[in-house]
C-alpha cells in the first residue's frame, strides 16, 4: 500500500504555489479591500438586496481568466470541456492544500471561486446534455452564461424526493407550478436549472424531472435574496407561476432529474470536505503560532496545557479526516460514487464538522483579536457552518452513515 500523494499531483501543487505567487497575489494585493477586516462591507451591494457588487465579481472574474489562461482552471473538468479530466484525488488534494493557505483570491470562500474551478453541474452536463444545452459548459466557466440550480423548496431540503414544485405536460410543452429557495446564482444566471416532479408519488426518486429555464421566461419571477451569515449573498427564492418551457428544456430525461441532482450533490460532498479541512489546517495552525508568540503572566501561552490539549486534538483530527478524504476521493476514481456514498457522508460530516471547531478555538486562542474582522477566523467559522447543512445537513449525513451501517434505507438521501 502506497499512501504517498502520486508526484504528478504534487507537482501540480507546486505549480499552483508559483502561479498564484507570481499572478494571483499581485492582483489582491491592488484590491485589499475585499480580503481584510473590510471584506464583507466592500464585497457587498447593500442597496441591490445584499447581492455581490459589480467591483467584487470583476476582481473574481480576472482571477479566473488568468487562471484559465494558465491552464489551471479547468483542470478537474473532462476533456469534452476543455479540461484535464485531473480526477476526485488531485481535486481533493487541491482543494485542501488552497484552502490551507487561508483566505485569500486564490481560493475565495463566499462563492467557491477559486484557481481550479468548482462546477459540479459541467460533468452532468457534458454527460447528458443535448448540443444545444452544451453551450452552457463554456457559458458557466467563463461567467458568459449562467445556469443556477434549483433543487431546494422553502418546504423541502434534505427530503428532495418530496418536492412540491410539479411540471405538467402540455402538448409539447411543460408548465410549472412551485416555489424554490436558496436558488444559487439565479440573480445573474441565463437559465435556471429547475427541479419539479413530473410523475409518481411523493418520496419516489423516479418522476422528478431537470428543466433549464430561462430566468426571464414569463412565470419564472425572483421574490428576493435572503441574507446569510456570510455576505454577500446569492441565494434567493424564487417563484413558478405557470411558467412554460419545452420538451428541448429537459436535461437527462423525463423522469430521471434526480440523477442530476444526485450527481451533482456528491461532486460537491466530497470538495466541501477537502476545502473544509484545509480551512481546519490553517486555523490550527496560525493558533499555534499564536500560542507560541503570546506571552501570558510572564510564560508562552503554548505551555499552558489548556491550549495544548485541545490544538493537540484538533491536530490529530485534521491529520486523520484529512487522509480519509483522499483515500475516499482516491475510491471515487474507481468506482460509481453512489456505491461508497456512506465514505462520502463521512467525509463531508466529518469535515465541515472539523473546521467549525478548529476556527472557533483558533478564536479563542488569539483572544478579542481572534473575534473580530482583522483576523479570518470570523469569516472562516460563518462560511463553513453553511456546510453542515448544505448538500445534505450533517443529519442527513449520519443518517446515509447509519443506512450502511445498519443495513436498512433506500436511495440516495
Amino acid at each position: 500500500m502506497d499512501f504517498d500523494l502520486p508526484k504528478n499531483i504534487t507537482d501540480k501543487l507546486a505549480e499552483l504555489d508559483a502561479f498564484i505567487e507570481t499572478e494571483i497575489k499581485p492582483l489582491e494585493a491592488e484590491n485589499i479591500r475585499f480580503f481584510d477586516h473590510r471584506r464583507e462591507y466592500a464585497r457587498t451591494d447593500w442597496e441591490n438586496d445584499g447581492a455581490p457588487s459589480e467591483d467584487w465579481r470583476a476582481v473574481l472574474t480576472e482571477m479566473e481568466r488568468r487562471a484559465d489562461a494558465a491552464g489551471f482552471l479547468r483542470l478537474c473538468l473532462p476533456e469534452s470541456c476543455g479540461g484535464q479530466a485531473a480526477g476526485n484525488l488531485m481535486n481533493a488534494v487541491v482543494r485542501e492544500h488552497l484552502a490551507g493557505k487561508g483566505l485569500g483570491l486564490h481560493n475565495d470562500l463566499q462563492d467557491e471561486n477559486s484557481v481550479v474551478g468548482n462546477f459540479p453541474i459541467v460533468p452532468a452536463i457534458a454527460r447528458y446534455g443535448t448540443e444545444e444545452q452544451k453551450s452552457f459548459i463554456e457559458g458557466i466557466i467563463t461567467g458568459t452564461k449562467h445556469l443556477s440550480f434549483a433543487l431546494t423548496e422553502p418546504g423541502h431540503g434534505s427530503d428532495a424526493t418530496w418536492l412540491e414544485t410539479r411540471a405538467v405536460r402540455d402538448g409539447d410543452h411543460w408548465v410549472i407550478n412551485g416555489k424554490k429557495r436558496w436558488n444559487s446564482q439565479v440573480g445573474r444566471a441565463h437559465s435556471n436549472l429547475v427541479f419539479a416532479r413530473t410523475s409518481g408519488k411523493d418520496g419516489e426518486s423516479r418522476g422528478i424531472t431537470a428543466f433549464i429555464v430561462p430566468t426571464d421566461a414569463p412565470g419564472h419571477n425572483w421574490v428576493r435574496n435572503l441574507w446569510t451569515f456570510n455576505m454577500p449573498t446569492d441565494h434567493a427564492d424564487v417563484d413558478l407561476v405557470d411558467c412554460r418551457v419545452p420538451d428541448s428544456a429537459i436535461l437527462h430525461e423525463e423522469g430521471r432529474g434526480l440523477e442530476i441532482a444526485m450527481m451533482f450533490i456528491h461532486e460537491n460532498r466530497i470538495r466541501q470536505a477537502a476545502g473544509s479541512t484545509g480551512a481546519a489546517r490553517y486555523c490550527i495552525s496560525e493558533a499555534v503560532n499564536y500560542a507560541k508568540e503570546r506571552e501570558l503572566f510572564g510564560e508562552s501561552l503554548a505551555t499552558r496545557q489548556a491550549i495544548q490539549f485541545p490544538l493537540a486534538e484538533l491536530h490529530a483530527e485534521c491529520e486523520m479526516v484529512r487522509n480519509y478524504i483522499f483515500r475516499t476521493a482516491w475510491k471515487m476514481d474507481r468506482m460509481a460514487p453512489a456505491e461508497i456514498t456512506d465514505e462520502v457522508s463521512i467525509c463531508n460530516y466529518m469535515g465541515n464538522n472539523l473546521v467549525c471547531r478548529a476556527a472557533d478555538f483558533a478564536m479563542q486562542v488569539h483572544g478579542g483579536l481572534g473575534y473580530s474582522r482583522h483576523k479570518p477566523f470570523e469569516h472562516i467559522y460563518r462560511h463553513h457552518r453553511r456546510y453542515k447543512i448544505t448538500e445534505g445537513s450533517e443529519e442527513v449525513q449520519k443518517r446515509r452513515i447509519a443506512h450502511k451501517l445498519f443495513g436498512f434505507g433506500r436511495g440516495a438521501a
